[in-house]
């Protein structure tokens, strides 16, 4: 994750860090009561297809709450023939015949487009990103929603001082207040087109990511947002040559995203859909559509 301080006009930025005990996260972030915009890159949200046929609560964090009743949901099925409402996510690995179609058809959702949120879906400025119960391969996202849901958001949900989250409780503006964290779901691909950013090769490059440098230390003189020296050594050199370099530069990515929603460059709103608003969710900044929308109701 990547931390900066201060309020809006005077931000301070460190160097992105591990995020450290998922469990403590949110206290650790709110130790001195302050306001937390906490934005995060794993699914916010339920396609519509599936919240349609399979959940009765009112809203997605009533059903994240009640996923505390369900500890299965959480397993990944290893065939088809294992999947259901409860056990939605799939494949734990590869197999002879195993498509998103397949998976869509087995959940009742119709074609493999039922798998998608309408945020996931392609636009005219970024491709499609993946589906939520997908857990195989580098485009997926399913592992990431595992995590995140089971290990950090449903604990603090419970919990004496719950977060909130966007756009189910609000606009994100609204959600901000002291001792509590507001979560908004971003997304790297769409934050780089936000930014005004273009990749000459691949984010997993260290030195694409390092030829970056310069525009994004521009976007943060222009969000007021000032480099700790750690900060600065991190950008200049690509965030580094191991793995989690990407990671350590899609944080970045998020964070101005969020700046930028804070200083209001970008809308902390979502479209006006009742499922979108309920159910689905939205991309913190997106105004675009998807590009080849469904007929969805």
């Amino acid at each position: 994750m990547t931390v900066a301080t201060g309020e809006p006009g005077a931000w301070r930025v460190e160097a992105p860090c591990p995020v450290g005990d998922l469990a403590t996260l949110f206290d650790r972030l709110c130790a001195r009561d302050d306001t937390v915009a906490l934005g995060v890159d794993f699914p916010l949200g339920l396609p519509r297809a599936y919240a349609r046929l399979h959940a009765t609560e009112p809203h997605f964090p009533d059903f994240l709450r009640a996923l505390a009743r369900r500890p299965s949901f959480f397993s990944v099925c290893d065939a088809l023939d294992e999947l259901a409402p409860d056990r939605p996510f799939y494949p734990r690995r590869g197999l002879a015949g195993m498509t998103r179609l397949s998976h869509a058809t087995a959940l009742g959702l119709g074609d493999a487009t039922g798998l998608s949120r309408l945020c996931d879906r392609a636009t005219a400025e970024r491709p499609a990103g993946a589906p939520l119960f997908w857990t195989l391969g580098a485009n997926q996202s399913g592992k990431a929603a595992i995590s995140a849901w089971r290990d950090l958001l449903l604990p603090a949900l419970v919990s004496a001082r719950p977060p909130a989250l966007w756009p189910f409780d609000g606009p994100f503006l609204s959600l901000l207040r002291p001792g509590r964290v507001a979560v908004a779901e971003t997304y790297p691909a769409e934050a780089l087109r936000h930014l005004g950013l273009r990749m000459s090769g691949s984010k997993r490059r260290q030195s694409d990511r390092a030829a970056l440098a310069a525009p994004i230390a521009a976007i943060m003189a222009g969000l007021s947002a000032t480099p700790g020296a750690a900060f600065t050594a991190a950008l200049t050199t690509g965030f580094g040559s191991d793995s989690a370099g990407e990671d350590r530069f899609d944080s970045v990515l998020g964070l101005l995203c969020v700046l930028g929603v804070l200083a209001a460059r970008r809308p902390d709103t979502a479209p006006p859909d009742p499922w979108i608003q309920r159910w689905e969710g939205w991309v913190l900044g997106q105004t675009a559509l998807a590009s080849t929308p469904r007929a969805l109701v």
